[in-house]
């Protein structure tokens, strides 16, 4: 307190106590005067430079009280990005907040791609990854690689290595392989790998991809690919920006949504089969040589497959085929032939439903995938079933892919 009918002059700030009695008056510029500059420290020659006092003489400068000297001008305070050597993002360009670390390295990852177009096989060889992204407490990570061909991409198309503990530096040299790969899938496929981060106590975490267009492949020539990983700006839409704070795999779903259509359907894996007419046995002789990749339906990440053929239209319900149960398998082999009497003339007004059925004991058996070859079909299928019937007693083996949806009349059919 100062006692009545003393004033403060302006060069008195505040007033501290000492011992009892004492009283020790501080400038007030001089007390709050603190050098909070997040650069590089300058020198500060004197407090009072920075808060000049009024009053006459070289030291008050003769100024309104607060301005500070010419010869002496503020120290500037640099961006902190500035300083640090980072660049700032241009004015109107989007910040991305989908990692605030934008400058982080991903790593990068080393892999062949050979495309052998004989036995419609992709070959995927997974070497080794350098400089990951550390993912976990210790600053290491547990990486493991995954592969999805797209668009399509289910968990009938996944492929996975092994994970390598506690690493940065992994090396896996694992060979992948995809079966039943058309030139179809070549010209209109992207090969996704991703490299995540395997983390028991939580969610897997995505630590960075690659996308290969299977277009740059050709058959037969194996491809090196060196290349950095990058992360995927999510979707600018109000759903997917609000599932990319649950994780990367909503993402990835809204994605796929997204690049597929409305037109496509999900794939549930690849058949084998082969047509031959018999001029001889004046009849159709379908071969259901094998699947791949197919979708998993039982609780233990497998299914119990099995194959169903009708020749449609079928008034008689004569025509149904089926094979034997393949026990816990997602690629069974089945090697089995069926046959059906019928003129060629009659036969190109046919249509060849072929349906894969997952067996379960005491409940109806579940649809995994079908497909349709005949006239009114598309693609591949329709070009197998033309060649079937210009080519007689040729025996003509294709890959054709399995969809979610039911071929006509296939969902009526009984699930035994």
């Amino acid at each position: 307190m100062i006692p009545e009918g003393r004033e403060r002059s302006p060069s008195q700030g505040c007033c501290m106590r000492g011992r009892r009695g004492d009283r020790m008056t501080i400038n007030i510029q001089e007390h709050m005067a603190i050098n909070v500059c997040p650069g590089p420290i300058r020198p500060i020659r004197q407090i009072s430079d920075y808060f000049p006092r009024r009053g006459p003489g070289p030291e008050g400068g003769g100024g309104v009280y607060g301005e500070a000297p010419p010869r002496l001008a503020p120290l500037a305070l640099a961006p902190p990005a500035a300083l640090l050597g980072a660049t700032t993002p241009e004015d109107g360009a989007e910040v991305d907040s989908y990692d605030s670390d934008d400058t982080t390295a991903l790593g990068m990852l080393e892999f062949d791609l050979l495309y052998d177009q004989a036995s419609c096989t992709l070959h995927c060889s997974i070497l080794r990854a350098k400089g990951l992204k550390p993912m976990d407490f210790n600053g290491l990570a547990d990486p493991y690689v995954k592969l999805h061909l797209l668009p399509g991409a289910c968990k009938a198309n996944k492929l996975k290595t092994k994970t390598q503990r506690n690493t940065l530096n992994p090396v896996w040299n694992e060979d992948l392989t995809y079966s039943g790969i058309t030139d179809d899938d070549i010209t209109h496929k992207v090969l996704r790998i991703a490299v995540c981060d395997e983390d028991k106590l939580s969610h897997n975490e995505f630590i960075g991809e690659i996308r290969v267009p299977l277009r740059r492949l050709k058959p037969s020539q194996k491809k090196h690919f060196n290349i950095c990983l990058e992360r995927q700006v999510p979707l600018a839409s109000p759903s997917s920006m609000s599932a990319a704070l649950r994780g990367i795999s909503c993402y990835l779903k809204e994605l796929e949504q997204a690049e597929q259509g409305p037109g496509l359907l999900e794939e549930r894996g690849r058949i084998l089969l082969s047509l031959s007419y018999s001029s001889r046995r004046r009849g159709l002789l379908v071969g259901i040589v094998r699947c791949a990749h197919l979708a998993a339906m039982d609780v233990n990440g497998y299914s119990d497959p099995y194959v169903k053929t009708y020749l449609r239209p079928d008034v008689d319900k004569k025509s149904k085929h089926k094979t034997c149960v393949k026990k816990k398998t997602l690629n069974p082999e089945f090697n089995e032939e069926f046959f059906y009497e019928m003129e060629l003339s009659t036969l190109a007004t046919k249509t060849l439903e072929v349906t894969v059925w997952d067996y379960d004991i005491g409940k109806s058996n579940d649809f995994i995938g079908g497909v349709s070859l005949g006239p009114g079909a598309r693609g591949e299928a329709r070009k197998h079933w033309c060649d079937c019937l210009q080519q007689p007693d040729t025996a003509l083996e294709r890959w054709h892919t399995l969809t979610s949806e039911l071929p006509p009349a296939a969902g009526t059919l009984p699930s035994a």
